[in-house]
């Protein structure tokens, strides 16, 4: 009987990244602005109201990271994903529902005996997809979860002892029931750092809920919903984004704000250096994302929370304030308590940072 060789046997569904021509700086962020621009534009007209949300989701994808959405059902997660992945041209979307049954192999994969050829022949499971939205994450068990490490740090998987590459891009949307739901398994600590940032969608207006009344009468526009990007558009937003001029102020400031979260009496553990690394390249997407070349303090005080707030472990004493005044209150709150540890850097440099001065471009 054949077993898989991990020598031998070859990765599967595994393309190659696009190349992306050199371009000048001028014209490169002209490009990424465009880029981004269809990209946000597109997805808004299947998910109302909700562009300051598509567009830090679209910050994950321009760093090559992933986003826990805290959620409840009904709010646009899968339709978010569907569009995503509806548009960019040739990616594929995949939907995981978790369910405390659920194997590690049903979300990777497994190798099956062919009886025909006697030989082991992999059978790639839904995080071989370039979307993947993961749905009610913590319902699965921590074998599960733990599953998922590899593909969202590394954007691979193993199974049998043969690594396989995942497709590109790789964006992984998953979803989590309020705490306070029966039936669930807190994610750990270790898999909640890998999420790039945490965010929610939340309830539509009214206006966007009459809308999506009218819309959906006949049928989804999701059905309707064309290609905007290319693949190597979305490599040229990415590598956008990396040259984005962040000044050495800021640098600092970004450092001294993630050493503030350890320095609080309300916290156990603090972000790690994972949070630092993060919350600068999601400065600097944002700011393509907004039409900018260049980082601005705002930029970062906007990411605070959605990039670091779910590295952090807090003592059971906020815990329990927050769920009795409300967690939107209670982050705040701990938001301000890191400002006025790590201030803004003073008016004295304000001048490098206001809209419309562009600083010198990077090395």
């Amino acid at each position: 009987m054949a077993v898989p060789n991990p020598r031998t046997e070859a990765a599967t569904i595994a393309p190659v990244e696009p190349v992306v021509a050199a371009a000048s700086e001028p014209e490169r962020f002209e490009r990424a602005g465009a880029i981004s621009d269809r990209l946000v534009d597109n997805i808004e007209t299947v998910v109302y109201g909700k562009r300051n949300e598509i567009k830090l989701v679209l910050t994950a994808l321009a760093c090559d990271g992933h986003v826990l959405l805290e959620d409840v059902p009904g709010t646009a997660k899968t339709v978010l994903a569907r569009a995503i992945a509806g548009s960019i041209d040739g990616a594929i979307p995949q939907r995981i529902q978790c369910t405390p049954d659920l194997q590690p192999t049903d979300v990777t994969g497994l190798s099956v005996f062919d009886q025909r050829t006697r030989e082991f022949e992999f059978r790639p499971g839904p995080i071989f997809a370039n979307v993947v939205l993961v749905d009610e994450i913590n319902r699965a068990t921590p074998k599960t979860q733990s599953a998922l490490l590899e593909a969202m740090a590394e954007r691979q998987v193993t199974v049998d002892g043969v690594t396989r590459e995942l497709p590109y891009p790789f964006l992984l949307l998953a979803t989590e029931n309020p705490i306070e739901y029966e039936g669930t398994f807190p994610l750990p600590e270790a898999q909640l750092d890998r999420f790039f940032l945490r965010t929610a969608l939340g309830y539509p207006g009214l206006e966007d809920e009459l809308k999506i009344l009218t819309d959906q009468r006949y049928a989804h526009p999701l059905d309707e919903l064309r290609p905007v990007v290319g693949l190597d558009e979305v490599q040229e937003l990415r590598a956008a984004a990396q040259h984005v001029y962040v000044d050495h102020v800021l640098h600092r400031w970004v450092v001294e704000l993630v050493r503030a979260t350890r320095e609080q009496e309300s916290v156990v553990i603090g972000s790690s250096v994972r949070g630092s690394l993060a919350l600068e390249r999601a400065a600097r997407a944002w700011a393509l994302l907004d039409g900018r070349s260049y980082v601005v303090p705002k930029d970062i005080e906007r990411l605070f929370a959605p990039v670091l707030v779910h590295r952090v472990v807090f003592t059971p004493g906020f815990v329990a304030r927050a769920r009795a005044t409300g967690w939107t209150e209670a982050i705040e709150e701990f938001r301000q308590s890191c400002l006025t540890l790590a201030p803004q850097p003073g008016s004295e440099d304000d001048a490098l940072f206001e809209d419309g001065v562009r600083p010198a471009p990077a090395e």
